[in-house]
């Protein structure tokens, strides 16, 4: 391993720990030392630094070997619907959202779910695990493989400790929330996105565009239109 990809790792260790350490055990005491604003800004400035970090290690770490050939055409296929499965479920994810901090939970025991919350109850961060597993299915090299992996780590943890927190907070309300929704993505339920996946389709655009602007790495259609 480069010293460019131990240093990725360390930052990905340091973003996703301090990222669950915040958020659930230390958060409490942070906000009574700090007030509700200091901590978010805290909170916010600790992130930026430890992820841009790992950003910045990746992109001086070898982006070679690759377990198979992520130019291949199924795997560009996968990440390219997995990418936009991502995008409508972000977009859900912003409205109505109970899991999301500050929402009111009251009386949720007596909701029943629709649209987004039909598919899960943790779309936001379903999305990120969804990008995660896509980026590694394109670029399967130790770099991509630790970062991705550590947003799918800190997706995953972080939905446990939501619920988590949730029950402790709201007891009946978020238990029956969990009783009637699913943690894991549920597929035969995507028709329920509805909307969301006609505003996905130009916001997965505009971000695939971005990635061969910015990252130099065609993704999704601009992929072929770049061969063509």
């Amino acid at each position: 391993m480069d010293s460019a990809t131990l240093m990725l790792a360390v930052g990905m260790v340091a973003f996703v720990g301090t990222h669950l350490l915040m958020s659930h055990p230390w958060r409490a005491a942070m906000v009574r030392r700090f007030g509700q604003g200091g901590f978010l800004g805290l909170y916010s400035i600790i992130s930026l630094l430890t992820f841009s970090a790992a950003v910045i290690a990746f992109g001086k770490a070898s982006p070679s070997p690759q377990l198979w050939d992520g130019q291949a055409l199924v795997p560009w296929v996968l990440a390219s619907l997995l990418t936009l499965v991502a995008s409508a479920l972000f977009l859900a994810s912003l409205v109505g959202n109970p899991a999301l901090a500050g929402s009111d939970v009251s009386g949720l025991s007596t909701r029943l779910p629709n649209g987004v919350f039909k598919v899960t109850r943790h779309p936001m961060m379903s999305a990120f695990t969804l990008w995660g597993v896509a980026h590694i299915l394109v670029a399967p090299s130790a770099r991509t493989i630790i970062l991705a992996g550590g947003v799918i780590a800190l997706a995953v943890i972080g939905s446990r400790g939501q619920d988590a927190k949730k029950v402790a907070l709201y007891g009946v309300d978020w238990r029956a929330w969990m009783k009637r929704t699913s943690f894991l993505p549920n597929p035969a339920a995507f028709g329920h996105l509805g909307f969301y996946w006609v505003a996905a389709v130009p916001v997965w655009l505009l971000l695939t565009w971005l990635h061969l602007k910015l990252a130099v790495i065609p993704a999704g259609l601009w992929l072929w239109l770049e061969q063509y």
